[in-house]
């Protein structure tokens, strides 16, 4: 009996030591698992990074975008090259049917460079997570919100000034964090 003992406290001494090197397997595959889902989802939402906008160049003295490539509801980001280095913006049909302009920066925050996301019919600063209504957008300046840009529509076409492009570019100075 002492014999049978020993072989069956033999087995379940091995069971236990696979089982806890199983958890511990486990527990490090959920917490790399967490910490990545964690990294890449706040990234996403609170990034430093602004994915790379394409590029306006301006005719005349002023960028045109026929409103019909911005007329959809969702927000279009792009960026100007002024003299002292890229200007980026956003232009959107509001929901209620105004194609609004507003440079990816605002009064505040424009210093982290990280400018804004579109979540249904709000803009949301990617820095201090404030939400703002697209109707809201060039009526209201100052504090958080995107900092307008004047425009004109005209024969369907978006007109913004390229001036009033370059004067934007005190929210994106050349020292890059």
């Amino acid at each position: 009996m002492t014999d049978r003992n020993a072989k069956k406290g033999q087995f379940s001494k091995d069971d236990t030591k696979d089982h806890k090197s199983s958890q511990f397997i486990v527990y490090v595959v959920v917490t790399l698992m967490v910490a990545v889902a964690a990294t890449v989802g706040g990234l996403s939402y609170f990034g430093k990074q602004r994915p790379g906008y394409p590029e306006v160049q301006a005719q005349n003295g002023r960028i045109e975008i026929p409103v019909i490539e911005v007329n959809d509801g969702k927000a279009h980001f792009f960026s100007y090259r002024a003299a002292t280095g890229p200007v980026d913006f956003f232009v959107l049909r509001s929901h209620d049917g105004v194609i609004r302009a507003a440079f990816d920066a605002c009064d505040v925050c424009y210093r982290e460079k990280r400018g804004y996301f579109q979540e249904g019919d709000v803009m949301v600063c990617r820095n201090c997570g404030q939400k703002f209504s697209s109707d809201r957008i060039n009526e209201v300046k100052g504090g958080c919100n995107p900092a307008p840009i004047d425009r004109q529509v005209s024969n369907g076409t978006l007109i913004i000034a390229a001036a009033d492009l370059a004067a934007g570019a005190r929210y994106f100075p050349a020292d890059s964090k």
